[in-house]
């Protein structure tokens, strides 16, 4: 199996694969494949964890279906192109060496890669009606591509090194990072000050990514571009504006 990343902004990732190799990514991740290759689409993988494994896959943001695909009688060109400006990041799974990566961040892996579910926390969810903030978890053996937005800074913590970072910014993080959601400091912080309400702690040891084009504020900020008279009177007005200021900062 042979693999490359092309282009720059939107980048796509390009396999070749020898006959028999197989790819698997989440149902709808396909950019398009020479005729050799074969699609079966399950619930689950060798690796996958069986049937609860599909369920914690759903649990983690991701998809309950992922979809194989082989090379059959031949060689066969497979590509996997990035759905917003951003970089794809192969990293190397396998035991000791786990990640967590943002809900979305998930492009395609080797078979026998797992994906469930790492972290989940409301956010305030029932009150405000947000989504929530999750993880998924990636174990297994192989290699897993992941797809992150924007710019990609990356970040080699220290034992008991600490970086606060707006939830919206994490990318990914190998698992001996420990995560923790925490609330800013001060009712007039949270409410005036722009930067949202929680804020994710990292502490070392280990790598992370921080993407600066979280596809969340990415939606919020092309909502003011669309019609939408509900959204201008719910925010209309000193009680509106903060509350507004509020939904801002948790996307």
């Amino acid at each position: 199996m042979q693999n490359r990343i092309l282009g720059t902004t939107m980048p796509v990732l390009e396999f070749l694969l020898d006959p028999n190799d197989t790819v698997i990514s989440e149902a709808g991740e396909l950019s398009w494949m020479s005729s050799s290759i074969q699609l079966t689409t399950h619930t689950q993988f060798a690796g996958g964890g069986g049937f609860f494994g599909a369920i914690k896959r759903v649990a983690g943001g991701g998809s309950l279906f992922m979809t194989e695909y082989r090379a059959v009688g031949a060689p066969g060109e497979i590509a996997f192109a990035a759905k917003m400006p951003g970089h794809i990041v192969p990293v190397e799974v396998g035991p000791g060496q786990e990640f967590f990566v943002h809900r979305h961040g998930f492009l395609c892996a080797t078979p026998a890669v797992n994906i469930g579910v790492g972290f989940q926390q409301s956010l305030g969810a029932g009150i405000f009606g947000g989504d929530g903030f999750l993880l998924q978890k990636i174990t297994g053996q192989g290699i897993a591509w992941l797809e992150l937005s924007g710019e990609l800074v990356m970040r080699d913590l220290r034992p008991g090194e600490t970086l606060r970072v707006h939830p919206g910014h994490v990318g990914a993080f190998q698992a001996s990072v420990s995560f923790q959601i925490t609330r800013i400091q001060g009712i007039r912080n949270m409410i005036f000050g722009g930067d949202g309400i929680f804020l994710a702690a990292l502490t070392g040891p280990g790598r992370i990514w921080l993407q600066t084009l979280p596809l969340p504020q990415l939606a919020h900020k092309l909502q003011e571009y669309m019609p939408g008279a509900a959204r201008e009177t719910a925010q209309s007005g000193v009680v509106g504006g903060i509350v507004g200021s509020i939904l801002e900062g948790m996307r």
